[in-house]
């Protein structure tokens, strides 16, 4: 059995909706396969530098587990069909670090809560330059936000018509 460490970047849909349930899927398919896991906790809420499965925000679980190093295959391809599981990493490690299994067994405790999430910056920024219209779909967005273009003279109803200039004469 060899010591690995985990770092699972997981849906945040899934984390909030529960956390205990988001969590036990990586822990369960870990175990599953044989390995014992030493210590599993929540590492950090992030924005994720681009988009990963339509998802501009995600959260981290370091795991720290003993296993054999031929079941790694198939662990891969669990997490791979796992659609909480939006990336993973396996590094070898050579010792659990100092203080890591305190503040995993301090996660257990009936006072940890998850931090609030932050507002999506996304939506916040969207709002500042939308307004009442951000919730809407992009199309709808341009044409309520968009200013309402005067007729000038063509009649109530007919379209105004703009002829293209000559080839060979300037714009």
């Amino acid at each position: 059995m060899k010591l690995y460490e985990g770092m699972f970047l997981l849906d945040n849909q899934a984390v909030r909706e529960n956390w205990d349930k988001a969590k036990a899927s990586v822990t369960d398919a870990l175990a599953k396969h044989g390995a014992k896991v030493l210590t599993a906790r929540h590492w950090e809420e992030r924005k994720l530098a681009y988009p990963i499965k339509g998802r501009n925000r995600g959260t981290y679980l370091l795991c720290f587990f003993e296993c054999p190093g031929e079941s790694l295959n198939q662990m891969r391809r669990d997490f791979e069909l796992d659609e909480r599981v939006l990336r993973y990493l396996f590094v070898r490690a050579e010792a659990l670090p100092q203080g890591e299994l305190e503040k995993s067994q301090a996660e257990g405790s009936a006072e940890f809560a998850l931090p609030t999430p932050p507002v999506d910056e996304r939506i916040s920024a969207e709002r500042a330059v939308f307004g009442e219209f951000a919730d809407r779909p992009v199309v709808d967005r341009a044409r309520a936000a968009a200013p309402v273009a005067d007729g000038g003279d063509a009649a109530e109803g007919e379209e105004e018509s703009v002829e293209a200039p000559a080839v060979g004469e300037g714009v």
